[in-house]
């Protein structure tokens, strides 16, 4: 049976300038929306510095001689958290609206199959970092919080924690994390792609599971056993889902190319 040609890309005829403008707008439309998103977050600054201590407030419960006040080492450190806020808040806040414009940029050049694919992977790539994120708010950050504190009062030091060190870890956490969560659209893309079969996952699955533990001590702060654990379950059940999922991905294919 006679291949069918693939399906025609439903992109208008675009010279390399107007592809250029189109990336611009999509560039300043995705600017526009993370500065007044960091701007609401500037105005609410003290509002959402609360809730951003809330890993820190959690764990304090069970400690209450713990002072839990964060300092500064010098004049500027303030400034700096600040715009840590805003810049923080702010991609969090503005990622729907950017993967959206992302989305409307690409999706003239994509056939009508591939855009069925393609909205489907924008909105698990959202909810996987959403996901990611709250995992690492929640769970990873007050672990590590808790694993500090406990290690400085066996060592009998004095907690001196200023924002700069807070704001650091906790963006390093929650936005490593929420990044490192969606692998698992890496992979199934790859599947899709004809670059990975399920068959070879399946077959270094014990390679898979040392690269997720070197993920996992790479993205948490602290070097305890417990917490790089913690982060590394959830990473190797993703693996597995993903795996479950390129498994349908595959066999849609291989039906694909017999018809």
């Amino acid at each position: 049976m006679e291949a069918l040609p693939p399906p025609p890309a439903r992109e208008k005829p675009m010279g390399f300038w107007d592809h250029l403008e189109e990336l611009r707008g999509t560039i300043i439309k995705s600017l526009i929306a993370f500065v007044i998103c960091a701007t609401l977050v500037g105005i609410f600054a003290t509002e959402f510095n609360h809730a951003m201590l809330w890993p820190l407030h959690h764990v304090a419960k069970d400690y209450p001689t713990l002072d839990t006040r964060l300092g500064t080492q010098s004049i500027m450190e303030v400034f700096n958290m600040i715009i840590s806020l805003c810049v923080f808040g702010g991609l969090l806040l503005a990622s729907p609206f950017i993967l959206y414009f992302v989305a409307q940029f690409v999706s003239p050049a994509l056939t009508e199959r591939e855009m069925k694919a393609v909205l489907p992977l924008c909105i698990s790539a959202l909810i996987l970092f959403l996901i990611g994120a709250a995992f690492s708010f929640f769970l990873l950050m007050p672990s590590t919080i808790r694993v500090a504190i406990e290690l400085s009062t066996a060592f009998d030091l004095e907690n001196r924690w200023t924002v700069g060190n807070y704001f650091s870890t906790l963006t390093w956490l929650v936005l490593g994390s929420g990044g490192v969560f969606e692998f698992p659209l890496v992979i199934v893309l790859l599947v899709w792609l004809g670059i990975l079969t399920t068959a070879f996952l399946r077959k270094y699955r014990r390679h898979a599971i040392v690269v997720i533990f070197i993920i996992a001590a790479i993205v948490t702060p602290t070097p305890d056993p417990f917490t790089q654990t913690l982060f590394a379950v959830p990473l190797y059940g993703l693996f597995e889902l993903s795996i479950i999922v390129s498994t349908r991905v595959e066999k849609r294919r291989m039906v694909r190319t017999k018809s």
